[in-house]
């Protein structure tokens, strides 16, 4: 075939796609095992958090295996739904569903100040999906701590709900009010009032995504109120 021509042209070009195509699937193929288990690993880390333990990407699976002694999944009314693993949920496609039909998972972590119970949460961001995990002690009222994260907020805006200093204003506060219901928080602008057990702080500049940090709180919650209630009784 003359190598001139543009047919021969055009079945280089097409060859040398292919190859290129098949070489970096194999490769994402090769390496989607890790970057799994970097998720994974990753998850830990945050849930871990959520109830003030620190790790690295190193001792985190060891920590959380010693430390996250049960988990497991409820359903709508609170009751337990017998196997399925709480790590697995992919709370994106349970949010997706109608109430009645989502698997909701629970982990319980003791502390040296007692037995504390994490939830997952998700929500929606100025620019994208916000997520984390929100611990409350055994009164099933007090938030112990906090970890947030989010796919593209602002830096130095939005973005601060992944820091520690803004999750540590979380720690202390009521999701239930005195007469026993379920009111989250407050994600409050400059000026704006609220109670202070149910009042955080809101990012300067980052309105919106602090709203949206307040709606993720209020519906997840509600989404475990009768577990919640059971867990209070």
């Amino acid at each position: 075939m003359d190598r001139n021509s543009n047919t021969y042209t055009f079945i280089y070009a097409a060859g040398m796609v292919i190859l290129v195509a098949a070489i970096l699937a194999s490769v994402a193929m090769a390496l989607r095992p890790l970057q799994n288990t970097n998720i994974e690993v990753e998850k830990m880390q945050n849930i871990l958090a959520s109830v003030n333990i620190e790790s690295t990407a190193a001792d985190a699976e060891e920590i959380y295996t010693e430390r996250i002694q049960t988990q497991y999944v409820v359903n709508w009314q609170g009751e337990v739904v017998e196997g399925e693993d709480a790590f697995d949920i992919d709370l994106k496609k349970e949010q997706a569903k109608d109430l009645e039909e989502r698997l909701m998972p629970v982990y319980e972590c003791q502390t040296e100040e007692g037995l504390k119970y994490i939830f997952p949460m998700r929500g929606s961001g100025l620019w994208g999906p916000i997520w984390g995990f929100v611990s409350l002690d055994s009164d099933m009222n007090t938030i112990y701590g906090a970890n947030f994260d989010h796919q593209s907020e602002t830096p130095g805006l939005g973005a601060e709900i992944s820091t520690d200093w803004f999750q540590a204003t979380f720690s202390g506060k009521e999701i239930f009010n005195e007469q026993g219901e379920l009111v989250s928080l407050t994600i409050t602008k400059p000026g704006q009032d609220a109670p202070e057990e149910h009042k955080v702080d809101g990012i300067s500049g980052g309105t919106i995504t602090s709203k949206g940090l307040e709606e993720m709180l209020l519906s997840d919650f509600q989404s475990y109120s009768e577990f919640l209630k059971k867990k209070k009784s």
